[in-house]
């Protein structure tokens, strides 16, 4: 055990725990067991973005164990829950596959990944990852270690899957992979002057591509407003390399080239001028359009990787990440939102807009048919006024807010946005009646 303070990616709002490093089920029970007042929490590699892996004054849970079992012919793989998307990469791309779902980065853990129902550029054909896993095992104050799949215990598992680490301690979980030929991406680039043209191309052509993303401008306004680069992507078949014969297909690599030391960043106007430049930069090195570019899994999925310590870019004070999904015919609150942060000028540099296609079973799950949108936003003293402003459409329009990012909004937004919020506080009753299991996130929102 050791003590230790702890904060989400944002770099907001610390908190100090007592931290267990756990390397079985005993270790894990006897956490539980000891649990005060305060409570205790899984945590993994700390990449949320607000206070959902943080439980101050409680006991903290870190799993050790980094099991990997894969059944090379069904694709199927039982792994920790400790171990790293990237980890499990390593492990399954040579053999021929790929995780079904992955985030922005690789350095979340699976337990982490199912704990917030996590998505990734494919929402819109293959759903997030609650719906590729077969069965968990999971240890809950009630019955201890317990196996629940959509099957034997449906209501604790969709509880559990997008459950924010509420229920229980994911142990492992059996997930079903996709088949890959190749380490490669075969992507499409197209840059477009502003929103309303970006969003019409997404409209067009995300479902010819099993992935999709668009990176926003948020330092541009008027008619310029939202522009940016659409990409879409796909595994590059063997084929294809035999077409491309001036390209080997290689293992998959992925490495860290650089660190943000601490001090980049410190002052606003550093940080707005980093933004400008930035966006800048990245806008007029996409090409108009360009098809078929052979791209490394790394560099498609998880670019920011490539550059430690990034959160650091937006100064001492932390940032928000701020994303939110609206339905298919309210895009107008996209428009909206990126007008209020232009208008606002923070030294934002990451602006994801995605499709999302049909929800889940997670009870508190986030995708639902729509428009989703990411916004990095750096703490400053009006930043409150902007959220509770962008909470306030939100909810408007029948839309609602990444609990795995959010560090700042109300139980009122959760309500509006969570219809079966109340059920899941029923199952949660059910295996944890005294609540040992609790989180920084949980309290704010009174989950």
């Amino acid at each position: 055990m050791s003590d230790v303070i702890v904060a989400g990616w944002g770099r907001t709002n610390p908190a100090r725990a007592s931290l267990y490093e756990c390397a079985n089920q005993q270790s894990v029970e006897l956490v539980i067991s000891d649990a005060g007042e305060r409570g205790a929490l899984a945590r993994g590699l700390g990449r949320s973005y607000g206070d959902a892996a943080q439980v101050s004054g409680g006991q903290l849970v870190r799993l050790t164990g980094r099991n990997i079992s894969l059944d090379p012919t069904s694709g199927v793989v039982i792994v920790d829950a400790g171990v790293s998307i990237d980890e499990l990469l390593r492990h399954i791309v040579p053999k021929g596959w790929f995780v079904p779902v992955t985030p922005g980065t690789r350095y979340v853990t699976i337990g982490g990944a199912i704990a917030a129902d996590i998505h990734g550029k494919n929402h819109h054909r293959d759903g997030s990852i609650g719906a590729w896993i077969e069965s968990l095992n999971l240890i809950t104050a009630v019955d201890g270690l317990v196996t629940v799949s959509p099957g034997s215990d449906p209501q604790l598992f969709w509880a559990t899957i997008g459950g924010m680490g509420l229920t229980g301690v994911i142990m492992s979980a059996r997930i079903k992979l996709i088949p890959i030929d190749t380490p490669l991406m075969e992507v499409t680039t197209q840059r477009h002057n502003n929103i309303d043209d970006l969003m019409e191309a997404m409209v067009s052509k995300d479902s010819d591509h099993r992935y999709s993303v668009a990176w926003v401008d948020t330092t541009v306004s008027g008619s310029r407003l939202g522009r940016g680069v659409v990409t879409w992507g796909d595994h590059a078949s063997s084929e294809r390399l035999r077409v491309d014969r001036g390209r080997r297909a290689g293992k998959y690599k992925a490495s860290q080239r650089v660190s943000v030391p601490e001090f980049i960043g410190s002052r606003r106007t550093i940080r707005r001028w980093n933004a400008v430049a930035f966006s800048e930069v990245w806008f007029r090195s996409a090409p108009h359009s360009r098809a078929d570019e052979l791209q490394s899994i790394a560099k498609f999925f998880h670019p920011l990787d490539a550059v430690g310590n990034w959160n650091r870019l937006y100064g001492r004070r932390g940032f928000v990440q701020y994303q939110f999904v609206v339905p298919d015919d309210r895009p107008e609150v996209v428009v909206t939102a990126l007008r209020c942060v232009a208008r606002e000028r923070p030294a934002d540099f990451l602006n994801v807009l995605k499709r999302f296609g049909d929800a889940g079973d997670g009870m508190l799950s986030f995708p639902m048919r729509g428009w989703t949108l990411t916004m990095d936003l750096p703490v400053t003293d009006g930043l409150g006024k902007l959220i509770h402003h962008l909470d306030e459409l939100v909810m408007e329009a029948g839309g609602r807010i990444y609990l795995a990012k959010d560090g700042c909004s109300s139980p009122q937004v959760v309500s509006a946005g969570y219809p079966r919020v109340n059920e899941w506080r029923n199952v949660r009753s059910r295996v944890d009646p005294n609540g040992i299991f609790q989180s920084d996130l949980s309290r704010r929102l009174e989950l």
